[in-house]
């Protein structure tokens, strides 16, 4: 995200409007509209191998899964981001440019974005009662962070390293770390 507003308040409206006219995608943070920055061949590789795996297992259950292209509105803080990789198994959750009951959010992270990601948007996210769980990636090192709701609505944390298999408990996805970094050079 860039440091700097495109100018100084948007409503949400014309904030809606504006992304389906621009080249470009933006985040939307209380009125305040920042551009996003292009990722690097890790970054698109790590979302591709997650988005691919988690369509085909989901393929048929009513759970949808979308990459970065789509938008988690939070709306509790008028708030719009784009994770990389989110999945929703709300049958109500049909907005056509965004979605609202996200069960999990994945953010693939670079040296641009991870305070973000680990802080600012981690904290946003949890404001999401269906969000089950947030998975952060990284791009430099075969490690995954995966933050888990429990029962009474705690959050835990999980980290897995190269040899480690995952389970996405959010959508029933047994996935080893070397398939999220498959093709990728660190």
């Amino acid at each position: 995200m860039s440091i700097q507003p495109l100018q100084s308040y948007l409503s949400v409206e014309d904030y809606l409007n504006l992304e389906q006219h621009s080249n470009l995608r933006h985040e939307y943070i209380a009125g305040q509209v920042y551009a996003m920055s292009g990722g690097s061949e890790a970054h698109d590789l790590i979302s591709v191998n997650l988005l691919t795996r988690l369509r085909t297992h989901l393929r048929g259950s009513g759970c949808r899964v979308f990459s970065g292209n789509m938008k988690v509105k939070i709306e509790s803080l008028d708030l719009f981001y784009y994770p990389d990789v989110s999945v929703t198994c709300d049958l109500q959750d049909r907005e056509k440019y965004f979605k609202t009951r996200p069960c999990s959010i994945v953010e693939v992270l670079s040296p641009n974005t991870e305070r973000v990601d680990r802080h600012e948007k981690w904290n946003n996210y949890r404001q999401l009662d269906s969000l089950q769980e947030y998975v952060l990636v990284s791009q430099t090192e075969m490690k995954v962070e995966i933050y888990r709701r429990g029962d009474r609505g705690d959050w835990t944390r999980e980290i897995f390293g190269p040899a480690d298999t995952i389970q996405f408990a959010a959508v029933g996805l047994e996935m080893t770390v070397a398939e999220i970094y498959e093709e990728v050079e660190l």
